[in-house]
C-alpha cells in the first residue's frame, strides 16, 4: 500500500501489476485448458482407443463416459476463462470452483494420462490462486463488470 498525503492508500503498483499479470495469465490458462479439455473429450467421444484402458480402477467410467465429462468441463472453463479476461465478477467466483472441479477431474483421470494429469492439477492450483489472491480491485480490467 501507498500512503498519500491525504491520508487515503493505493495498492502498490508492483502488487497491482503482479496481481493483474496473474490474473489474466489465469483467464489464458483456464481458456485454453478448457478448449483442450473439449478436444480431448471429443477424442474420447469419438474413438475408444485414444487412452489405455486401466483395469480395476476405482473412478473406471467407460472412455466414452470420460470424454462427456472433458466435453462439459472444458467448455465451462473455457466460458469462465473468456470471462476472466473480460473481467467479469461473476467469472471470479465460478473459476474458483471449477479449477477446483478441474483438479478434481484430473485425479480421477489419472491412470488415463498421468502426465497431463499433473500438469492439469498444477495449473488448476495455479489458478485458485490468482484468481483468491488479486483484490477486486486489482482484476483485469474489461468493457464492463457485470
Amino acid at each position: 500500500m501507498v500512503q498519500h498525503a491525504r491520508g487515503t492508500t493505493t495498492p502498490h503498483p508492483k502488487h497491482t501489476a503482479w496481481a493483474t499479470g496473474g490474473t489474466a495469465f489465469a483467464g489464458v490458462l483456464m481458456l485454453v485448458s478448457g478448449i483442450l479439455g473439449v478436444l480431448n473429450g471429443i477424442a474420447g467421444i469419438a474413438t475408444n482407443d485414444v487412452y489405455a484402458r486401466v483395469g480395476n480402477y476405482v473412478y473406471g467410467f467407460s472412455l466414452t463416459a470420460w470424454g462427456w465429462i472433458h466435453v462439459v468441463i472444458g467448455a465451462l472453463v473455457a466460458v469462465t476463462g473468456w470471462g476472466v479476461l473480460q473481467g467479469r465478477d461473476w467469472a471470479r467466483a465460478v473459476g474458483v470452483g471449477l479449477a477446483a472441479l478441474y483438479m478434481v477431474e484430473y485425479f480421477m483421470f489419472l491412470p488415463y494420462a498421468p502426465v497431463w494429469s499433473f500438469i492439469a492439477i498444477a495449473i488448476g492450483a495455479f489458478v485458485i490462486w490468482s484468481l483468491v489472491t488479486a483484490s477486486r480491485t486489482e482484476q483485469t480490467p474489461g468493457p464492463s463488470r457485470r
